[in-house]
């Protein structure tokens, strides 16, 4: 199959068109306007297959969190997604209807859901499969939620339950190892929270006014929560009995628990900070959308606590290299 056969048979049309988008697919470079009194928030995500996803993982699942993982970006900052670019390498066996239908259709779901328009990329051949992202969306002027604004005494919250990706991630390189079980055949617990993640995009547009700070979890609770302290110049204390779990990880032993919910990633769930004021206002508005975990304070660094006795635990999250 050509490229340009490629482009125009599974992902020309695959997503809805927006009033926003001038030129789209078709042309050397795609056309936007833009929203009056708004600011043009950006994104790029990468994923390289035996890296960022299990070579197992379904042309569907892949197509789908290749732009959940960018809109779960643009949902950190408050804003409101409005298109992707899709940059793809791929290896000629893939470069098939059978593998390219259902890659194009979980790009086209995730799309959809979210308003979100395909407005162009670029296609070629490699060895190894490479998805690249970029998202681009909008925020109104001056209200664009960042990493930077943690204040001492702030609310640090969660959007929803932490640690099931990591959870299934296991379990699934676990079962590769393991010739008795057929991955195509047996369902993995919490599989779905690692392959469809739901970015909280709806959430992170309700926060603006709300939050001070807001990061989301890709990389690991523990580690992206550091990010937030760093760029603040703040610290935190954590109590880990706090953190929303899954019945499937709350059966665990504690260590085996917190490593995924600190340091397995892939949640893509939101990491807020809010003074108390704003915590009581936000839920009596918006009531189970988020959930306290900790607090800000004085002290750099990150504590962590478990029945008010401080608990030492490394902090490695993902990594990328």
């Amino acid at each position: 199959m050509s490229e340009f056969s490629l482009i125009y048979q599974h992902f020309q049309h695959c997503t809805g068109n927006n009033p926003l988008t001038q030129v789209g697919i078709g042309d050397d470079c795609a056309i936007s306007s833009m929203p009056s009194d708004c600011e043009l928030v950006s994104c790029i995500d990468t994923l390289v297959a035996g890296r960022h996803f299990p070579l197992s993982t379904s042309a569907y699942a892949i197509g789908y969190k290749s732009v959940a993982v960018n809109l779960s970006d643009l949902a950190a900052m408050g804003a409101t997604p409005y298109a992707i670019l899709l940059g793809i390498s791929l290896p000629a066996k893939l470069a098939q209807d059978d593998w390219l239908k259902p890659f194009a259709q979980g790009i086209a779901d995730i799309c959809n859901r979210f308003d979100v328009e395909l407005i162009g990329g670029d296609t070629t051949q490699s060895n190894t499969l490479t998805i690249s992202v970029t998202a681009l969306g909008f925020v109104p002027t001056g209200q664009a939620i960042t990493r930077r604004g943690a204040k001492v005494g702030d609310i640090i919250c969660v959007s929803g339950e932490i640690g099931s990706a990591s959870f299934a991630l296991q379990r699934i390189l676990n079962a590769e190892k393991s010739e008795r079980h057929n991955i195509a055949l047996q369902p993995i617990a919490l599989q779905p929270a690692l392959d469809l993640p739901v970015p909280q995009v709806e959430l992170g547009q309700k926060l603006r006014g709300f939050a001070h700070s807001m990061i989301d979890i890709s990389d690991g609770l523990g580690q992206d929560l550091s990010n937030i302290l760093t760029a603040s110049k703040v610290g935190a204390v954590v109590d880990l009995a706090n953190i929303p779990t899954h019945p499937r990880l709350q059966a665990l032993p504690n260590a085996d628990k917190w490593q995924h919910q600190l340091n397995g990633g892939d949640d893509y769930q939101l990491c807020v900070t809010m003074s108390e004021q704003n915590f009581v206002k936000f839920n009596q508005q918006f009531s189970d959308k988020i959930f306290a975990i900790g607090k800000i304070v004085t002290e750099n660094g990150l504590r962590l606590i478990y029945n008010n006795q401080p608990i030492e635990f490394s902090i490695t999250g993902y990594q990328h290299f």
